[in-house]
């Protein structure tokens, strides 16, 4: 069996009470970053094999944890935080496995972007998820795809490529009521509302820092 397991986006006392069995039951865990699940497997006190699997070696690994799952190991796929598959690798391991018959089980949890639309403060009954922006190839057309759409737009963002992001937006989809949460369920845990024109003046004079997770209102016209 695969188990999609989500784990701690900052705060490790969000780890779950079924994520924790499930690392003690499985044979192995592939995650994108050996060193972050390894410090996360300690802290809870559980010793267990951690292959890396990740943009740069999905390629041969696919396969290789597909063979591993027919021989009957039950492995535990991870991200470096929160839930996999989202804006992370993951999907094709999992598409093959379910071509192989073999069985996929969630293990849910926490998630940036659902927990940062809960504290928004904007409608996220409809909304769309677009991810990271294309940093170069794409980015403006993507944006301009957006000017018209009518649901919430949920997006990731570093810190040094916020204020782009902001004027972009500004640009191609045009000022709009947006809302930036920043390093959550971390110390310096941070939401900030505003229009583009208002959190771009903000962000100049005190830029931010933290991985970011950034909600922009629909076009309401």
């Amino acid at each position: 069996m695969l188990y999609i397991v989500a784990t701690p986006i900052g705060n490790l006392d969000d780890i779950t009470l079924r994520a924790i069995k499930t690392f003690e039951e499985v044979d192995f865990v592939f995650a994108e970053d050996t060193r972050v699940t390894k410090k996360l497997l300690n802290h809870l006190g559980i010793e267990k094999i951690v292959y890396r699997y990740d943009e740069h070696t999905k390629m041969h690994q696919v396969s290789n944890i597909a063979n591993m799952l027919e021989n009957g190991n039950k492995i535990a796929l991870v991200t470096d935080a929160g839930t996999p598959c989202i804006s992370d690798p993951g999907f094709e391991v999992v598409d093959e496995a379910l071509k192989r018959g073999i069985k996929v089980i969630p293990i849910p949890g926490p998630s940036a972007m659902t927990a940062a639309a809960s504290v928004a403060g904007i409608s996220t009954r409809r909304f769309c998820f677009e991810g990271f922006l294309p940093k170069k190839k794409g980015r403006q057309t993507l944006l301009k795809s957006l000017a018209n759409e009518e649901r919430t737009i949920v997006i990731f963002e570093s810190p040094h490529r916020i204020e782009k992001t902001l004027r972009d937006i500004e640009t191609f989809i045009g000022i709009r009521e947006v809302v930036i949460v920043r390093e959550i369920t971390k110390i310096y845990e941070e939401i900030l509302r505003g229009t583009t024109t208002e959190l771009i003046e903000k962000l100049s004079k005190n830029p931010v820092k933290g991985e970011i997770v950034l909600l922009i209102k629909g076009n309401e016209k």
